[in-house]
């Protein structure tokens, strides 16, 4: 099978301008397919805080409303999306920026509400990835953004990493699938800051218990060890593997 990298960007490299020119310098030098997903949230937050709609995050995951439902599509669809397009076309890259809504890739259900309603967020139901295997095929670099839609006109937030793991899966039947999460940080970090270099499932909820990993770093291992049960040859948090 051909080889694909999927990179999930997220954190400082994409809000710090030399951290994500660094980042998208070495993506641009990658050989052979890859796709790129990206985050934006720190945005998204500081344009909610200009607009004074109120923001909230239970477990690393966003309380999205109506009004910011619209900051989050415009953010990471059009201002962040498209500075990262325009970057890599000036390093020679033939980058294609995505929604989930774009060609159907990523249709998904409104969360219901339970303990928390979320709101205007998106549980991945089905990735197309018919019309994203010919564009790779064809030297195209998707670049990804965590919006989903509902098949119904209406778009979702739908978290990056989720949206990076069930992409991987997804392409995973048709290439050889690596994910990588990448962010500021060397890789997962015990609560004292100690590197923690692999991680299985009975390790994974040993960290949960004794808080060494909270917030959204746990959706982001669950995301990885999902991928890794459905087919993903291989992903890395940063420089931590995941088994």
């Amino acid at each position: 099978m051909t080889s694909l990298r999927l990179i999930k960007a997220g954190g400082a490299l994409i809000e710090d301008a030399g951290a994500l020119s660094a980042f998208l310098d070495g993506f641009a030098a990658m050989p052979g397919m890859k796709v790129l997903v990206h985050g934006g949230g720190r945005s998204a937050t500081a344009l909610a805080d200009r607009m004074g709609v109120p923001v909230k995050m239970v477990e690393g995951r966003r309380v999205t409303d109506q009004a910011m439902l619209e900051i989050v599509t415009m953010v990471y669809g059009g201002l962040v999306n498209k500075k990262i397009v325009a970057a890599l076309q000036s390093r020679g890259v033939n980058a294609l920026g995505l929604t989930g809504a774009d060609l159907g890739l990523i249709l998904a259900d409104r969360r219901p509400a339970g303990k928390v309603d979320f709101g205007f967020v998106g549980d991945v139901r089905k990735v197309d990835i018919s019309i994203l295997v010919g564009l790779l095929e064809r030297g195209v670099v998707p670049v990804i953004a965590p919006l989903s839609h509902d098949g119904n006109g209406n778009m979702l937030n739908t978290n990056a990493d989720t949206v990076a793991a069930e992409v991987a899966k997804a392409l995973a039947g048709c290439f050889d699938v690596t994910l990588e999460y990448r962010f500021e940080k060397e890789g997962v970090l015990n609560a004292d800051g100690s590197f923690v270099p692999f991680i299985d499932p009975a390790s994974f909820e040993t960290m949960k218990a004794s808080g060494a990993v909270s917030g959204g770093m746990i959706p982001k291992i669950q995301n990885a060890l999902d991928a890794i049960r459905a087919g993903v040859s291989g992903v890395s948090i940063g420089k931590t593997k995941i088994y």
